[in-house]
């Protein structure tokens, strides 16, 4: 560890990593470049501290831009020890943790810098599925320098003081600052797709470190096992009280009732996180109807339906969990899709990814039907037909092509109210009942809600062993 307790980069390195375990690589590294007098500048560093360290014990890499060299910017040398970093951490099997606090590309070093920010980038491509990446935004990051959280698997924001943008706010035509602040922590939370959660510092690093403890530390590791205190049959007597909001059931579910919520702000009415299941780390995905405050009161509600931006949500996630051996456990509760002009523009495609994320992914894949599972949205949501290991469903849950009564509507269109109603009652008891699709062995088993954590924890330790050979390609083209 250096003497600069001063330096705000080394600072939040500091507090994120364990107790006197940093250790700097890189130090007496400078601007190499001398045009426009730059060799007469101090540049400790380069403007990037680079190093390694321990997060509860866990081997982590780390990079944290200093502002106060360069206003942060990119050079050679800055990205050539972010590179570094990259390549030991890649023969390490470690995550990389960045801290983002940059004024863009260095001008005096022009297509040199350029070129290092492509170095970057290409590091990143390479160590996608290989080993986590995680960073934090703390202060400016716009232009190319937004590809680098958009290339990581998970991305933080200081709410207050990062600012991340393509083109700043008042380069898009017709907005100012003023009017709407795109750059603004919030705004790119719930928009861009790419921020997993805003905060203080102080509280960013502590999701960070959070998170660490959760994920396997490359994709050789087979998934994250830890020891579990909880009790594996602990019933969940409420579980159904709040089916609607997956926040809670997932709670519920998970080992000492934690749940770490990814992308919480963008497309709420599809929630992805990761839970623990008697020590083993597994990835939820879910749809959501309702959330419901800490005193137990609705505050948020949402159609029961897919959209564009919670079916990308659901598969850039599945994809991830699927690269290191992460369990996924769905919870379905869907009865179509959004209807309107954007979601007509988008959610073909969006759709077809995430069914391809689910379909594709070879993990052990369990589905939970907590609600309604209608149509060929149901289908999508990790249905047996696309390769789900185990489906379980609640008695109360409702499942088949549509609601019973305008499935009649549409088969008897002539017929009266009192015919419709009779076909309807009809219909729901031999095409929506849960035990039909039961008997038809498209769900494995009805569950009561109570004893869903046993049942789902005795899935997936069926499925611990789980191998699965797939067709050879050099990648899919989704």
């Amino acid at each position: 560890m250096s003497n600069r307790m001063n330096n705000l980069a080394e600072q939040r390195i500091t507090k994120l990593l364990d107790d006197n375990s940093f250790m700097e690589i890189g130090s007496l590294v400078t601007a190499r470049s001398t045009d426009f007098n730059l060799g007469e500048t101090d540049t400790p560093s380069d403007g990037v501290i680079t190093g390694h360290g321990l997060i509860d014990g866990n081997l982590v890499f780390v990079y944290s831009q200093d502002v106060s060299v360069l206003n942060g910017t990119i050079g050679e040398m800055h990205a050539k020890k972010i590179a570094a970093v990259y390549d030991r951490a890649m023969k390490m099997g470690a995550p990389v943790i960045g801290f983002l606090d940059c004024a863009g590309v260095r001008l005096q070093e022009s297509v040199d810098a350029l070129d290092a920010l492509g170095m970057i980038y290409e590091k990143q491509v390479m160590a996608s599925g290989v080993i986590p990446q995680i960073c934090a935004v703390f202060g400016t990051c716009g232009g190319g320098l937004s590809v680098i959280p958009g290339l990581c698997d998970f991305a933080y924001m200081e709410s207050e003081k990062g600012k991340m943008f393509v083109n700043s706010p008042n380069a898009i035509e017709g907005n100012r600052i003023e009017k709407c602040d795109s750059s603004a922590a919030v705004f790119q939370s719930e928009n861009s797709g790419v921020i997993d959660g805003i905060g203080t510092e102080n509280e960013i690093l502590a999701s960070i470190r959070e998170l660490v403890c959760l994920l396997p530390s490359d994709n050789t590791e087979c998934g994250r096992y830890d020891e579990c205190a909880d009790d594996l049959n602990r019933a969940c007597e409420s579980l159904d009280i709040m089916k609607g909001d997956p926040h809670f059931v997932l709670s519920e579910l998970s080992d000492g009732h934690a749940f770490f919520e990814t992308k919480a702000d963008y497309a709420k009415s599809m929630v992805t996180g990761f839970i623990k299941l008697n020590g083993m780390t597994v990835g939820a995905v879910a749809n959501c109807s309702e959330i419901y405050d800490e005193e137990g009161k609705k505050a948020e509600e949402f159609e029961t339906v897919l959209t564009a931006k919670g079916c990308n949500k659901a598969a850039e996630f599945i994809s991830f969990c699927d690269a290191f051996d992460i369990p996924v456990l769905s919870l379905t509760n869907v009865t179509g899709f959004k209807a309107c002009m954007c979601s007509e523009k988008n959610l073909a495609k969006a759709l077809s990814r995430m069914t391809f994320a689910f379909a594709n992914a070879t993990v052990p894949k369990v589905n939970l039907i907590t609600g309604t599972a209608y149509g060929s949205a149901a289908v999508t949501m990790n249905s047996k037909a696309i390769g789900a290991d185990l489906v379980y469903a609640w008695p109360t849950a409702k499942t088949g092509m549509m609601d019973a009564k305008l499935a009649a509507g549409i088969m008897y269109s002539d017929a009266s109210a009192e015919e419709i109603a009779a076909k309807a009652k009809e219909y729901d008891e031999l095409q929506s009942n849960i035990f039909t699709a039961a008997r038809r062995g498209y769900v494995d088993l009805i569950v009561e809600p109570a004893d869903s954590r046993k049942y789902i924890i005795a899935a997936f330790e069926m499925l611990y062993t789980k191998r699965m050979d797939t067709p050879y390609k050099k990648h899919g083209a989704k």
